[in-house]
This record gives structure tokens, sequence and C-alpha cells, in this order.
């Protein structure tokens, strides 16, 4: 069996976290390996992946066999190109120069596509926030005005009960102070 890019995953239960490694293609997945050629973390937005890409080149170049996940993070990191470059510079097609512009100018505009989701992702939330807060202080408002409501008629009330009891003491009032003067 030829060695294997796979991935070995380690972490808590639903909280993977893998690590990627060359390892015989018999040896179970989590089992032995040969090397570690970096990490893979797909709980974060996006992904964080560490990788060691020339020894992936490296690897590759030897024959080991990508599994479809590792191909598909070695192609996002680059060293799937790399690799195919390199084989155009072994067959002379194109020099290592032109090679290493094609992949510079690849690499950098990977990573200002990445730089923008990240500062997407960052005004997204920022921007869920501002509006959360705000909801959060138009409901805030509506239950103070319902309370203030409650409590002004409350008082009102209370005023309306003061009011009618003197009126009555003073009606009961007026006859005793009637008779007091005819005695």
């Amino acid at each position: 069996m030829p060695a294997r890019i796979r991935l070995q995953r380690h972490g808590k239960k639903n909280q993977p976290f893998y690590h990627i490694v060359v390892a015989d293609g018999r040896a179970p997945r989590d089992g032995k390996f040969v090397e570690k050629l970096g990490t893979y973390n797909p709980m974060t937005n996006p992904a964080s992946i560490e990788l060691n890409e020339e020894r992936a080149c490296q690897w590759l170049k030897n024959g080991a066999e990508p599994s479809p996940t590792c191909r598909r993070i070695l192609s996002y990191k680059g060293v799937l190109l790399k690799r195919h470059l390199q084989i155009g510079v072994e067959k002379g097609a194109i020099s290592q120069e032109q090679a290493d512009v094609k992949y510079n100018e690849w690499k950098q505009a990977k990573d200002a596509k990445i730089a923008n989701k990240v500062s997407e992702l960052n005004n997204n939330a920022r921007n869920e926030a501002k509006s959360r807060l705000e909801a959060e202080k138009k409901a805030n408002e509506t239950k103070a005005a319902a309370i203030d409501a409650k409590r002004r008629a409350a008082a009102e009330a209370e005023a309306a009960a003061k009011a009618e009891a003197t009126a009555e003491n003073t009606e009961n009032e007026a006859p005793a102070a009637e008779e007091n003067t005819e005695a």
C-alpha cells in the first residue's frame, strides 16, 4: 500500500480537530503515522488550516495519495497548484521563475479573498449585534411606556378615590355642622 495523506481526528465530541498526516494506507485512522504535515480546524469560520506546504509537495512528488478531504485542503492551500507547476518545470514547459510568479499571483488573490471573507463576517456580526441592541432598546422603551401608563392610571385612580373620599367627608360634615348650630 502506498503512503496516504489523510486526516487524523482529535478533539472532543462534537468539536472535531484534525491533524493532517502521512500514514501507511493500511494503518488505522488514528493510528501510527509517518509524518505530521499540519492541522485542520473546521469549527472556525473560515476553517483554520496550518500546513507545511513544502513537505506536502514533497510527499506528493514521492507518490503519496491524498484522501478526498485532504485533496480539497491541499487544493485550498495551493499545494496541488504548486505541484502542477513543478511538473511543468521538470518537463521544461515553463521556467522556475514563471512558475513562482504564477503561484505567488494565485496565493495573493487567495489571501485577499480569505481576508475579504473574514472582514465581511466581522462586519455582519457587528451589524447583527447593533440591530439586536436597537431591537432590545425599542422593547425596553415599550415596556417602560406600558409600566408608566399603568402607574399613571393607578395614580389617577388613587387621586380620584381620594377626591371622592374627601367629597364624601365634606358632605357628611356639612349636615353635622347644621345640626350643631340648631342645637
